[in-house]
């Protein structure tokens, strides 16, 4: 049960965070008349730029630095609110417990 209540706290957590984002987006959207989608690594350098350039650093030492960069510059350019809401989803689904799951299968 412990874990369960750790995936579905991260996961609640993670979707908030996505919800905040979104509606940042959407605010910014309505105020420029288009649609804005703010990448996550802008979001982040807003927030605090050194931790960023503390995680490139570190991803930048490590064996597999080549290949984890490419993959961060792809994630921080996708937008923030998908970063943090689908795998927020993912963890709240996951921390449901067995009974509420099938539950929802046989009531269809």
């Amino acid at each position: 049960m412990p874990m369960r209540l750790v995936l579905r706290l991260v996961g609640t957590w993670l979707i908030a965070m996505a919800v905040i984002l979104i509606v940042v987006d959407g605010i910014k959207s309505l105020s420029d008349g288009m649609i804005i989608m703010t990448p996550l690594g802008d979001t982040w350098a807003g927030l605090n730029q050194a931790s960023l350039l503390a995680v490139r650093d570190f991803l930048a030492t490590r064996f597999f630095g080549a290949l984890l960069n490419p993959v961060l510059d792809t994630l921080l350019g996708w937008p923030g609110w998908a970063i943090a809401g689908v795998p927020g989803i993912i963890l709240a689904l996951m921390g449901r417990s067995r009974q509420s799951r099938l539950k929802q299968f046989t009531q269809i």
